[in-house]
């Protein structure tokens, strides 16, 4: 099989270093900014390599009247008061915002950031905001059009002088973005695992290629379609960094795990939609032996999510056991 390989990196996927990384997708679902901000400190603290928020608005995890901090001003915010960690966006949608003005705040982001911005883009999914808000969601075709288009315009803007681009739903003319990205090639995340068109668009553009966690085989089958398309595009498949998003609860011993397991369905509602991203609920080796085989299928990336209250036993057992193990095993040159 044709497979994504790595591309090694300190940080950026851009750069020489480590192979794998570890990251926490924190979201923003908090009453305070010192909430959001202990998480993203904290993280870097415990030599986490990346932090992200999404870009929802009343997500339906919160339900319609859960709080939602805006995810593009306070990633600014986490940026300028974090030092060395990846910070990113996991993942924006052309329906809040116009492709170059999410551009322009990429750029700003990554300037306050020195640099360690990663900037995700989706096709984008329900939000209670659409009807709150009285803002458009247009249907999943025509959003799948503007996450193409979108890709074109803010890579332009981010790397040319002038860009002119005539689309079905964004028309550009002599526009201009300065100053420009520090990043001479920001890091675009693409999220999404739709097999029709969405991997499509990731061989077509991605530099890091993200989805919630499934099968091994499912996940094996969509990294043969980007194989294939990437091949079609005559991309190397090797430039795509393959990354995956789950949740877990972790604890020392089976027993205590089994304890914290019953507690957080406690407070997860029977029909959580995040419930299926759960991939453990045990031990750190237990966790290692979940995610070996999607290392071996060739991911680079592991962001487990968290989400009030925060976990934080699982967060500083997650880095100083899961990660180190797997950093070993990946050194060890483990088949993929």
């Amino acid at each position: 099989m044709a497979q994504l390989s790595s591309c090694a990196l300190p940080h950026s996927p851009t750069e020489g270093g480590i192979l794998i990384r570890f990251g926490v997708h924190s979201g923003q679902q908090y009453r305070s900014f010192s909430e959001g901000l202990e998480l993203w400190q904290r993280a870097e603290e415990l030599g986490y390599d990346w932090v992200s928020l999404f870009d929802h608005y009343r997500p339906q995890l919160g339900g319609p009247q859960g709080p939602c901090f805006d995810g593009p001003t306070l990633l600014s915010a986490l940026a300028a008061r974090t030092d060395s960690i990846r910070c990113a966006m996991l993942v924006s949608t052309m329906t809040w915002r116009h492709p170059a003005l999410a551009a322009a705040m990429a750029a700003t982001i990554d300037h306050v950031s020195d640099g360690r911005l990663e900037f995700g883009l989706g096709a984008g999914g329900f939000d209670f905001g659409y009807e709150q808000y009285g803002i458009d969601f247009p249907a999943p075709q025509d959003r799948l059009d503007m996450l193409e288009e979108s890709c074109h315009v803010m890579r332009s803007l981010w790397t040319e002088e002038c860009t002119t681009f005539d689309g079905k739903h964004f028309t550009l003319r002599d526009a201009r973005l300065e100053p420009k990205p520090v990043q001479p090639h920001l890091p675009l995340v693409i999220g999404g695992g739709g097999e029709k068109r969405m991997l499509g668009i990731v061989a077509k553009h991605a530099d890091v290629w993200n989805m919630l966690v499934t099968d091994e085989g499912v996940y094996r089958r969509k990294l043969d379609i980007i194989a294939r398309h990437c091949s079609e595009n005559g991309r190397d498949p090797g430039e795509i960094r393959p990354s995956i998003t789950f949740r877990a609860v972790l604890a020392e011993t089976e027993w205590e795990a089994e304890r914290r397991r019953r507690e957080r369905l406690q407070i997860l509602p029977p029909d959580s939609p995040d419930l299926s991203e759960y991939l453990t609920f045990g031990t750190p080796d237990q966790c290692v032996a979940d995610l070996l085989p999607y290392l071996r299928l060739g991911v680079r990336d592991f962001l487990i999510g968290f989400r009030p209250p925060v976990d934080w036993r699982t967060m500083e057992l997650f880095a100083g056991h899961v990660a180190p193990a797997l950093r070993a095993a990946d050194s060890a040159e483990v088949p993929r």
